[in-house]
């Protein structure tokens, strides 16, 4: 593992942290290989042949997302985000308040940043590991849970997608360059991360290339919400609530950041309970057949409901 780490340390200070999914998933595995280095080899690629449907459905996403914009199938929402949050915070639009007092005005990415700027900038990092890596754990513990887990978070971007193409949005801060907010909103992602070469290279090429209007719902607070509340679901300590502290940092950075509104976070927890809810009573209606009718095993069917 010390060697995994040191290669790992001097990729990240070369090209920045792993961000696409074929590299997260690349260095977990050798994460694998690393922590059981005395396994045959047939047990390092049995991870190659478990994880490349999984590797092939996020792929899809990935550009499926980057091209969701270039349909054209509805236009761009823009004031309706802006409407929805103000009416759920009296007439105050979060990002802008949050902006001002924790930023300053005007507000830039490269002001001094805070502590809570690091903070919050490597929580916003996170959503590209920790997803994943919680993933990687349930494959070496126990191959059924893993299962069940990835049922649902590859539903989870599927989904996701889809409402990219029907309902592309613009997020606080393309809005606020068209002009449809008063006061002044920055996109600040990377505060206090982003004077550190490559890690503000990285952000920059990374944030040029996507689809810039696929923000409802937030898949970042989605997968936070969903990964918290796996846990908590099989977990038993009585400290297993702290764990929504995770999804609440990470959605206070989104709104802070100018990422998402609001809305966009609660369209993100409402894609978990649709999914988790669907997977669920998928279990039950599968568990409920007669053994007879199950000669064949679906791929993410014949799971308990968590």
């Amino acid at each position: 593992m010390a060697v995994w780490l040191l290669a790992l340390a001097v990729w990240v200070s070369s090209h920045g942290p792993p961000k696409q999914v074929h590299l997260v998933i690349g260095w977990l595995w050798l994460a694998t290989i690393a922590w059981n280095v005395r396994a045959p080899l047939r047990v390092h690629l049995a991870f190659v042949r478990d994880w490349a449907p999984a590797v092939l459905v996020l792929t899809l996403y990935l550009f499926g997302r980057g091209l969701s914009d270039e349909l054209g199938i509805v236009s761009v929402h823009v004031t309706e985000p802006i409407t929805a949050d103000r009416w759920l915070f009296g007439g105050t639009l979060p990002t802008e308040y949050l902006q001002a007092q924790l930023c300053g005005v005007p507000c830039s990415r490269t002001s001094p940043p805070h502590w809570y700027d690091v903070l919050l900038t490597t929580v916003y990092v996170s959503h590209f590991v920790v997803g994943l890596g919680l993933a990687v754990v349930l494959w070496l513990r126990d191959r059924a849970e893993w299962l069940r887990y990835m049922c649902r978070y590859l539903s989870l971007n599927v989904v996701a997608l889809v409402i990219y193409v029907l309902y592309p949005m613009a997020p606080p801060w393309m809005a606020a360059q068209q002009g449809h907010v008063p006061g002044t909103v920055e996109r600040i992602t990377a505060r206090g991360w982003f004077d550190l070469d490559p890690v503000g290279t990285w952000h920059q090429r990374f944030s040029a290339v996507g689809n810039q209007v696929a923000a409802m719902p937030s898949l970042h607070a989605a997968i936070a919400i969903f990964v918290a509340v796996w846990l908590i679901s099989r977990l038993r300590s009585p400290w297993r609530w702290a764990l929504l502290l995770y999804p609440a940092a990470m959605s206070f950075m989104l709104v802070y950041y100018a990422e998402h509104y609001v809305v966009d976070i609660i369209a993100g927890a409402a894609v978990v309970g649709v999914v988790w809810w669907g997977w669920a009573a998928g279990e039950r209606w599968w568990a409920r057949r007669p053994s007879t009718s199950r000669s064949s095993v679906p791929a993410c069917a014949p799971c308990d409901s968590p």
